[in-house]
């Protein structure tokens, strides 16, 4: 832990280590995380990293094409999300986890630091893009949290894209439910209706990591009018019972924003222990009370993930300085702004590398 502390400070640094970085802020500056878990170098091959890699870039790409044309943080949010959701690499829309009776069940949030209006669903299982349905609860809806089949009828309502669940399934997670129920002594259910066959899927990455908790998607952002916003969209945790929801759609535990205290923030991780010590308000709360994005975030995480658990989280504050804590050994992660080159990177002691 104390090896990751240093390495993703300098991580921070790194982004702006230039001269004419430290003499002028970024008009912009955007960054994601694709999950954070037990990601060691000898769990995934070359061309897994490569793939994850590659798929973090497209991300940037679509944040940063909003930013650099003068879009909202919020737009730069909702467009690397929605990208993500509908990449099977990650723990979100198509490529979501199972949860125990064979479902796929999708929670996002997203919030405006200019206004501190925020929106969040949770257990959807027909609306395309769960980031656009938690984004029109804030926008088209008098409430800030909508769940299960009242909030993919509201989606629908508003002309977001319903698909039929099976267009969530992905062979990997299934049989990662697989395996976590016989693991737990617990029937398997029957394959979902319209799901492909167990041979369909011969192009993905096989999974490289037990990513029963992880694989949360999220986005931070800071726009060149000066507005933050934080987005985060997950399946939750594999084998999840009893309509568990995390702390992803809570908001002021997986997502948060505030331009008042000067903090946009999204988190992954074991969300029952982010929920009880409020992480992302927190974090804010912290650089309102004057530390840096860096020393609050890794203090944040470490005090509330000492009650269990494992997880990062990334930071944007008004300078457009992001950054990256974590307690566990690996985050897919990236950042890129107006004034710096987009980088990436997966494990804990690595920098962003473009």
């Amino acid at each position: 832990m104390f090896r990751s502390r240093l390495t993703l400070a300098a991580v921070a640094l790194a982004l702006f280590a230039s001269p004419a970085a430290a003499q002028e802020a970024p008009r912009w500056s955007f960054a994601i995380h694709g999950g954070a878990g037990v990601i060691e170098r000898d769990s995934l091959s070359p061309e897994q990293d490569a793939a994850y890699r590659a798929a973090l870039h497209r991300a940037l790409e679509a944040g940063s094409a909003v930013l650099a044309a003068g879009g909202s943080a919020l737009d730069a949010v909702q467009a690397a999300i929605e990208l993500m959701e509908d990449d099977p690499l990650f723990n979100a829309g198509r490529g979501a986890v199972f949860t125990a009776a064979g479902r796929n069940e999708l929670d996002a949030a997203v919030m405006n630091g200019s206004d501190l209006s925020a929106g969040a669903v949770a257990g959807l299982t027909t609306t395309r893009h769960p980031i656009a349905a938690a984004r029109a609860v804030m926008e088209q809806s008098p409430h800030v949290m909508l769940i299960g089949q009242g909030a993919d009828s509201f989606a629908a309502s508003v002309g977001l894209e319903q698909v039929d669940p099976a267009f969530f399934f992905t062979e990997r997670r299934w049989q990662g439910l697989e395996a976590a129920l016989r693991a737990q002594n617990l029937p398997v259910p029957e394959r979902p209706a319209g799901a492909p066959g167990p041979q369909a899927e011969n192009t993905l990455p096989a999974p490289p990591l037990n990513e029963r908790k992880f694989g949360t998607v999220g986005a931070v952002a800071l726009d060149s009018e000066g507005r933050l916003a934080a987005g985060t969209s997950t399946g939750g945790m594999t084998a999840k019972r009893w309509g568990r929801v995390g702390d992803v759609p809570v908001i002021g535990a997986g997502t948060y924003a505030s331009n008042r205290e000067g903090c946009a923030v999204s988190a992954t991780g074991d969300g029952e222990f982010y929920i009880r010590a409020s992480v992302a308000r927190d974090i804010c709360a912290r650089i309102a009370g004057g530390s840096t994005s860096q020393t609050a975030a890794q203090a944040e995480v470490d005090d509330a993930l000492s009650l269990g658990g494992s997880g990062g989280v990334i930071v944007m504050d008004l300078q457009g300085r992001p950054s990256f804590a974590m307690t566990s050994s690996g985050m897919y992660r990236g950042a890129v702004s107006d004034s710096g080159a987009a980088g990436v990177a997966i494990y804990g002691d690595e920098d962003l590398r473009p």
